[in-house]
């Protein structure tokens, strides 16, 4: 497998470059993107060289970076994507949206010229109103705050607009609702120059899986049933070309406090292709062939990255056992967070061997090259 992204504030305790990657080739995967989330936010060619030296040093599998859109991720000044281009795979403020419309289209005009990829968390502040989980029954059952799907769809709208206006090339992380779905399909058939990303937790889970425990608790929110089935449905028809982990870490202590005091965000780089594959592929909702192409050529080619097999060179490999039963433990996970919704799940197929360059970079014990 190929492309990911994993998130973290670049603190040692929740994460770092070293046990990152060591989580992802756990996982099967050979390339991944860190997102800009970091301290400090790699939103010049400085801080992002800071970033590429750890990389550099500590990686065990390929890593490219993100810049942010804007200085520290507030939204308040355009980085110089001239500048930056060419030492990042692109530009995003993840975690935060680009609030004001006037500088996401000199984002989008910039990189358009520029020929670099917006890739957008897309969340409007003025309708979050304090929510944490998705605003729907069990928040009302259960008495919590609420975030209508509307703060992710109508800035995909919007965004949608400046893309078909700019010609800017648009990638939408991590949607979570069936309106984000129609809304990137119908862009898609006019000739928008846009790509889309879901994550494993999204296709799998919904608000009706939800329990009082932090580790069920991500930005966006886990949504309805419906909006999981149109998730489903967009990617067995390429509206979403891609499945990305969304992989933020976070201690124990800060994913403890319930769903309304913990931190946002769940770990997933170590479970992705089990948890796709036991409940999408054996259910036959979604094949074999489709979801190996959303962990790997999607990605790459919504990011335009080599990638394949080519004769004579050394081969990034993923060896999988299909009929390997086992039970998520996050105490085996070597990334650092442990805050998973899927703990306890027992699923099928495991990775037993991930090559980079031709070389093992994490094996299962007892498959060793």
């Amino acid at each position: 497998m190929s492309l990911t992204y994993f998130a973290n504030i670049y603190q040692s305790y929740k994460e770092t470059i070293r046990t990152g990657s060591l989580a992802a080739a756990h996982g099967g995967y050979t390339t991944v993107c860190a997102m800009p989330n970091l301290n400090p936010v790699p939103d010049s060619p400085r801080t992002l060289a800071l970033e590429q030296e750890i990389i550099d040093r500590d990686a065990c599998i390929e890593v490219l970076p993100y810049a942010a859109i804007t200085r520290g991720r507030r939204g308040l000044e355009l980085v110089d994507i001239a500048a930056l281009k060419g030492r990042c795979v692109a530009f995003s403020d993840d975690g935060s949206g680009v609030q004001d419309d006037a500088m996401m289209l000199r984002a989008m005009q910039t990189a358009a010229r520029e020929d670099v990829i917006i890739a957008a968390h897309c969340e409007d502040n003025r309708l979050l109103r304090g929510g944490y989980i998705h605003d729907g029954r069990y928040a009302a059952v259960h008495g919590h705050k609420g975030i209508c799907s509307e703060s992710e769809w109508g800035q995909i709208r919007r965004d949608l607009e400046l893309a078909a206006q700019t010609g800017c090339r648009y990638h939408v992380c991590h949607i979570s609702c069936a309106e984000s779905v129609e809304l990137i399909r119908q862009a898609k058939a006019r000739g928008v120059r846009v790509t889309c990303e879901t994550g494993p937790h999204y296709l799998t889970l919904c608000e009706d899986d939800l329990q009082e425990d932090g580790r069920f608790k991500m930005n966006p929110p886990l949504r309805r049933a419906e909006d999981r089935e149109a998730l489903i449905e967009g990617l067995r028809d390429g509206t979403i070309d891609a499945v990305a982990t969304d992989h933020a870490p976070h201690s124990a202590e800060e994913k403890s406090r319930g769903l309304a005091g913990s931190a946002m965000g769940v770990v997933g780089l170590e479970t992705a292709f089990s948890v796709l594959y036991t409940d999408l592929v054996l259910t036959g909702l979604v094949s074999l062939e489709r979801i190996i192409e959303a962990l790997t050529s999607g990605p790459r080619g919504a990011f335009r990255l080599p990638g394949g097999l080519v004769a004579g060179t050394a081969a990034d490999l993923t060896v999988i056992d299909p009929d390997a039963a086992w039970t998520v433990d996050p105490a085996d996970f070597l990334s650092l967070g442990k805050a998973t919704p899927f703990a306890g799940k027992a699923v099928r197929s495991r990775i037993i061997l991930t090559l980079k360059d031709g070389k093992p970079v994490w094996a299962l014990p007892g498959n060793r090259a």
